[in-house]
């Protein structure tokens, strides 16, 4: 008889906690799931072997005779020894549960649901032009990586290449070595829009067998079908949005995070982990010892620190693979079109520069990461803005939906768009603001003998309508591209002559540090998706801020010079990476036990921190969003200096911990959620 630790599959903090029980099955290891009797029902209850306690005298005579034993064991899925270690890590460094943690590496599907396995890749060779000769700055990339990769220790290496330098060739060449070596390999991309060119890279150069996907547009049957394939050995490479990071891969030796800086890599459910922490934690982990891999043309400023600081190796590539030019940038300043009496969204300047293209022969990719056709619906007699009645949020009009529609971006709440104010009756009700559907409209009118689409959420809702369209784009059967951030990152066209960026305000509207940043990223990777081919791209970047440091930065295509920049702002702000900031947003269906609950966690943080350091504290406050969906939010704000993480994780626990004892008395009506380092504070 052995006994062994497990956590049980059930979403309460009162059983967040390892519960042992005996076993007599010599078969079980950590990471099996097992069904196990549970407290007071009658139906035995679904849970992970985290641990196994071989020495029986580490349990005292008298319990091992009241301990329960495993009833059964499920053959059909089990973790690696090295996933459960993670997870337990992901409980402690993101303060979640056991078993959401656990869950991250679970398959999708039930065993009810399964039958003949499925491969969404089965017939696709892929389709990749033949690189036959790397640059040189390629090549010392591709040898440092597999000199890493070869002695078989942890490593790490931050790719900053411009656009079109080359990194997917680089990922790939370091794949080869890394399967060479008997390693798995993991390929991550920010958005489900970025797998299918990457995909088609690799099937071209490993074949479908070799292959699997993972991300959210995939059945939760054609997901099982992957885990299962990846966790049995039958594929090596595993490529995937964010969640493709849990992949059940053994033996891992190389994970690439392309585009490394985008905020999709932080989750916004719980747990709430960073994409990148995980990742590292796989590799350095005793079974893997694998190297990471981080690219991007704008990396975040946290990361980019990192490497000045020597934490990555910062590997430049600085010249595009075809030695084209960056394309030549051109910033409109809306003010002026404004004075000289253009209030259409796109400038006199963009449009003669749009045509010129066009006749050449060239492709024309619009940006604007703002979908719908206006912004908000306002009454112009009374001023009232029209809201979501769930949310308080303003509703975004969409032309194009039944007539004309306004619909909460949050959550999805739809009313007809009105003909008077229902506050005051007037007739004077106005649209405000442009989104995609607008400018899709607008360009419509100027080009009305060209092929135009457009690419955001709502255009593309149908399953396989992106790929379809950025297909047809791909072999020139679409003249003019129209998108949010979709397609402002990432993708590769050749005959893109200009790119032109519609509002580069958005980003900086932002209420949040991370504002310029975001500009500058969003700005930069669209700009780079022009001249890629044999001929040099034009870029405008329409902006009522021209003079703002992130525009004129990310015109000239200065990273260094930007990062020195906002560096220097967050080193004096205590900013990440000079600081981790957590945020706890308390929700409840009332708006005074949301405020009440905020109120009492901040009384009771300055009672446990040390005198001299509660001005870290910020006194709570409404969200930003203060309703989603008739919930009520409230957020507290604690900025953790840098190197104290684990010891502010710990107060923070504590004053969970405590809660979770108060309700088995009393239960609570609110909810306390803990997100670090969020890239919203929404």
């Amino acid at each position: 008889m052995k006994y062994v630790n497990v956590v049980i599959d059930n979403k309460s903090n009162s059983t967040d906690s390892m519960f042992t029980y005996a076993c007599s099955d010599d078969s079980v290891t950590a990471g099996s799931k097992v069904l196990v009797p549970f407290a007071r029902s009658k139906n035995p209850r679904e849970g992970y072997v985290v641990s196994l306690i071989d020495d029986e005298t580490q349990i005292g005579e008298e319990l091992r005779k009241k301990l329960k034993e495993v009833a059964v064991i499920d053959e059909e899925i089990s973790l690696t020894e090295e996933m459960v270690r993670t997870a337990v890590w992901m409980k402690g460094r993101y303060l979640c549960r056991y078993i959401d943690a656990i869950r991250c590496f679970t398959p999708a599907g039930t065993a009810a649901k399964r039958r003949q396995e499925q491969n969404s890749l089965e017939g696709n060779e892929g389709e990749a032009e033949a690189v036959e000769k790397l640059t040189d700055e390629q090549e010392r990339a591709v040898d440092e990586i597999r000199t890493a990769l070869r002695k078989g220790e942890h490593d790490r290496f931050l790719i900053h290449g411009v656009t079109g330098s080359g990194k997917t060739e680089v990922y790939i060449r370091a794949a080869k070595e890394a399967l060479a070596e008997g390693r798995g390999v993991i390929v991550l991309v920010p958005e489900i829009s970025l797998t299918g060119q990457i995909i088609e890279r690799f099937l071209a150069n490993f074949g479908e067998n070799s292959v699997a996907v993972l991300h959210s547009r995939l059945s939760a049957s054609e997901r099982y079908d992957q885990w299962k394939r990846i966790r049995e050995g039958r594929v090596r490479i595993v490529i995937g949005a964010r969640s493709a990071a849990f992949a059940p891969v053994e033996k891992l030796g190389l994970v690439v995070i392309d585009e490394e800086h985008e905020s999709t890599y932080k989750s916004d459910f719980t747990p709430k982990y960073d994409t990148t922490e995980v990742a590292l934690k796989r590799l350095q982990d005793q079974d893997n010892r694998g190297v990471l891999v981080l690219g991007s043309a704008t990396p975040s400023v946290v990361t980019y620190n990192r490497a000045m600081e020597g934490i990555y190796r910062l590997i430049r590539l600085t010249k595009r693979y075809n030695e084209r030019p960056l394309p030549r940038t051109e910033v409109v300043d809306m003010r002026q079109e404004l004075k000289e009496g253009n209030r259409s969204v796109i400038s006199r300047r963009l449009a003669e520069e749009m045509r010129r293209q066009l006749d050449a022969g060239q492709q024309v990719m619009l940006f604007l990461n703002r979908r719908g056709y206006s912004t908000f619906v306002s009454c112009r007699e009374c001023g009232n803005v029209i809201k979501c009645p769930t949310c308080g949020l303003s509703l975004v009009y969409h032309k194009g939906k039944g007539g004309g529609r306004m619909v909460c971006h949050y959550c999805g709440h739809e009313e007809k768009a009105p003909t008077a104010c229902p506050e005051c009756g007037s007739t004077f009700v106005r649209y405000f603001g442009s989104g995609t559907e607008k400018i899709e409209e607008t360009v419509r009118k100027l080009f009305p003998d060209r092929s135009i689409e457009r690419v955001d959420l709502d255009s593309v809702k149908k399953k396989g309508e992106l790929t379809r369209k950025l297909k047809a784009f791909e072999k020139g059967r679409i003249d003019i591209l129209i998108g949010t951030q979709l397609i402002a990152k990432g993708l590769d066209f050749k005959n893109v002559g200009l790119v032109g960026i519609v509002s580069a305000d958005v980003s900086l509207n932002i209420p949040d540090f991370r504002s310029p940043e975001r500009a500058f990223q969003l700005i930069t990777q669209a700009a780079g998706r022009a001249g890629r081919g044999d001929r040099e791209g034009h870029v405008i970047i329409q902006t009522y801020s021209p003079e703002h440091y992130a525009v004129v930065m990310a015109a000239s295509q200065n990273y260094e010079q930007f990062y020195m920049a906002e560096d220097k702002f967050r080193s004096y702000m205590t900013y990440p990476p000079y600081s981790d900031i957590f945020q706890i947003v308390f929700t409840s269906g009332r708006a005074a036990s949301a405020a009440a609950g905020a109120e009492k966690w901040y009384r009771r943080l300055l009672e446990i921190m040390p005198a001299e350091e509660r001005k870290n504290v910020f006194e709570p406050q409404q969200a930003y969003m203060s309703r989603i969906r008739d919930v009520y939010r409230y957020s507290m704000i604690i900025k953790c200096p840098k190197g104290n993480r684990q010891k502010y994780a710990a107060l923070v626990q504590k004053i969970r911990d405590e809660e979770t004892a108060e309700a088995r008395k009393k239960k609570q009506d609110y909810i306390a959620v803990v997100d670090i380092n969020p890239y919203s504070f929404t």
